[in-house]
């Protein structure tokens, strides 16, 4: 009877260690947590923890302010990070400039991040046109060259991985007859800087990526994995127009290390968080893993 009783007992603990080991191991693939924004700024453990439920292990930060991610210290921030089996990939640094660079790389490294990166140009040179809601950039691509470099320098020193985040209007000529994005790729030293993908804001442009992984391989080190409506509109991956299929079988000539699920805008009553249950499954039939 007690030996019965003993093996029922060791059966449940090795049952729920199987089911521990299972839950890590479904842990996988990237999020950002600018698709989910707005509950972070009503409660943003309490969003993490979702986000963590969800499945997803790699996460990107978008929110730093007054020396603090999402309200935590940098360390508070990786802490907490780590009780929730989350790992701090990369981060968006909007605010970055030439003067605050030190300061900015400092935190991001203490917060367990690997790559750093600029959203978009940096230091003013980004442009929104709210008439038109187009986005664009100061015509002064040598700038733009000059800074990225500068500051990809300093986080290079610190352990860091710098990264250029693209839209649209980079793989488009300048007034010049340069294409921001080719300018950039050619004349930034990839030891300091690489590029994070937007494969969305691509294919707004009418670029292929796959013809920029043949002209520029293994300098794309983290993709955004987002989906275009048949309207043009933001969709999770998988319901949309975009063959991720065929862009994924080329991962390994791009040199992508992480991709990164995002949405920028949810529509048609569609909440964020279920928009990335939906892109998850969307990973899945891709083959993301």
């Amino acid at each position: 009877m007690k030996k019965t009783l003993f093996t029922q007992i060791l059966t449940v603990i090795l049952l729920l260690s199987m089911s521990t080991s299972m839950m890590a191991q479904d842990k996988w693939g990237g999020m950002t947590l600018y698709t989910v924004r707005n509950e972070m700024g009503k409660d943003a453990k309490a969003t993490l923890k979702e986000v963590a439920e969800l499945g997803y292990k790699y996460i990107e930060a978008v929110d730093y302010k007054d020396g603090k991610f999402y309200g935590m210290a940098p360390k508070e921030f990786k802490r907490y990070m780590k009780s929730l089996g989350l790992k701090p990939i990369s981060v968006h640094m909007g605010s970055m400039t030439l003067d605050n660079a030190d300061v900015l790389v400092a935190d991001v490294k203490a917060a367990g991040f690997k790559y750093f990166i600029a959203p978009v140009p940096p230091m003013g040179m980004f442009k929104f046109d709210p008439k038109t809601r187009t986005l664009s950039m100061e015509d002064n691509i040598e700038k733009l060259t000059n800074i990225l470099d500068v500051i990809s320098r300093k986080a290079k020193a610190a352990g860091l991985e710098f990264l250029y985040h693209n839209h649209d209007f980079e793989f488009k000529e300048d007034a010049n007859g340069v294409v921001p994005i080719e300018y950039l790729l050619e004349h930034l030293d990839p030891e300091f800087v690489n590029f994070q993908m937007d494969l969305y804001w691509v294919t707004k442009a009418g670029a292929d990526p796959i013809a920029y992984f043949q002209k520029y391989p293994g300098r794309f080190k983290i993709w955004h994995v987002k989906d275009m409506d048949e309207q043009g509109r933001f969709a999770p991956v998988g319901q949309g127009t975009i063959d991720f299929k065929k862009i994924l079988d080329k991962a390994e000539l791009s040199g992508m290390e992480y991709y990164i699920v995002e949405q920028d805008q949810v529509f048609d009553g569609m909440e964020p968080m279920e928009a990335l249950k939906l892109s998850k499954k969307g990973l899945i039939k891709f083959g993301f893993n």
